[in-house]
């Protein structure tokens, strides 16, 4: 979907109620400030697209400066702007709860290259 096509798209959703005036001018200003950013960037908010994320994850490195083991928590932290200490906590969590976060911290360290 195209900068045109998403911002019709929003369009759309004010007129039909499901976004109020000022949720619809942030995202179109979010909209706009993604396409200004990378302007060869196909911005596309919807399902299946290569929106600024994905672009961030392609450049997922394990950290150098901030680690306890592996540095994929500080990686994750500069590649999603979400704290260290949260994707810790979240990985602390899932061993916990689901038994699988050292299975997939460990295949990050493994899978991930270093800075």
């Amino acid at each position: 979907m195209n900068l045109s096509d998403e911002i019709k798209r929003l369009h759309e959703l004010h007129q039909a109620g499901a976004l109020s005036d000022a949720e619809f001018e942030q995202a179109k200003t979010r909209v706009l400030n993604a396409a200004s950013a990378s302007p060869g960037l196909n911005v596309n908010l919807s399902k299946g697209g290569d929106g600024v994320i994905g672009n961030n994850l392609n450049t997922l490195r394990r950290s150098r400066l901030d680690r306890w083991l592996g540095g994929v928590c500080g990686g994750l932290a500069v590649a999603t702007g979400v704290e260290a200490w949260l994707w810790r906590l979240m990985f602390v969590l899932f061993t916990l709860t689901f038994g699988f976060g050292v299975a997939i911290y460990v295949l990050l360290w493994i899978f991930v290259p270093e800075e």
